[in-house]
């Protein structure tokens, strides 16, 4: 995507809802990082981190809204959360937070709402429990998708298939056991009450269908 049509694109996904969200925590967006975070969701390499997963989020936010403390910064901080999406990389929150960070100041947020909302995108990374009612409540809502219907589970399994094509396929299905494992050995995969009455049952039948489905293609020796 060109910088005219990014610009473009930006203009039209969300907007309204994007200066919306700047404008509670008293900022102004910087010029064209809408549409720069808009081409970067439209990378041809993402299948299932895509701008429909973006708003699905946004959709997430909403019907939870009256959970949030700081509804605002948790907004942005979805629009960041998957802003750098490298498979291949390592870093890509901690890349996204800075970004995250970095722009509030120049849109004069304030540095707390800065760090506030550059903490809750990196604790998009899943590898701790998120602290504090606003982390938790976007945790819950980044996976959600755990606790979709079947048909919905199973095309987002496809997807991060398709991410990762690059992965050989045994060394897929290691990769992708232990990370599905770890969710089902948590005593809880949502820390809301809220999403888990809603998900958390679906959420558990989907991943251990899953998790047979890749045992059931391993090589047998």
């Amino acid at each position: 995507m060109g910088v005219e049509d990014s610009t473009a694109a930006g203009a039209t996904f969300e907007g309204d809802r994007w200066s919306a969200a700047w404008a509670r925590l008293g900022a102004v967006a910087p010029d064209g990082l809408l549409g720069a975070l808009v081409a970067r969701y439209a990378e041809p390499h993402r299948s299932y981190h895509t701008l429909d997963h973006l708003r699905a989020c946004l959709v997430g936010l909403d019907a939870a809204s009256h959970l949030a403390e700081r509804s605002a910064e948790i907004e942005l901080a979805l629009w960041f959360h998957d802003a750098i999406y490298d498979p291949r990389a390592h870093d890509n929150e901690v890349e996204s937070a800075r970004w995250a960070e970095r722009s509030l100041l120049e849109g004069g947020a304030d540095a707390e709402a800065a760090s506030r909302v550059r903490d809750l995108v990196l604790a998009t990374r899943h590898d701790a429990s998120p602290q504090g009612a606003d982390a938790t409540l976007l945790v819950d809502i980044d996976l959600s998708i755990l606790g979709a219907d079947e048909a919905r589970f199973d095309a987002y399994e496809l997807q991060v298939r398709e991410e990762y094509a690059w992965v050989p396929e045994e060394a897929f299905r290691e990769g992708r056991t232990r990370i599905l494992r770890s969710f089902l050995d948590r005593a809880a995969i949502f820390g809301t009450p809220w999403f888990a009455e809603r998900l958390e049952a679906q959420a558990r039948r989907n991943l251990q269908r899953s998790l047979e489905r890749l045992d059931a293609g391993r090589p047998r020796g």
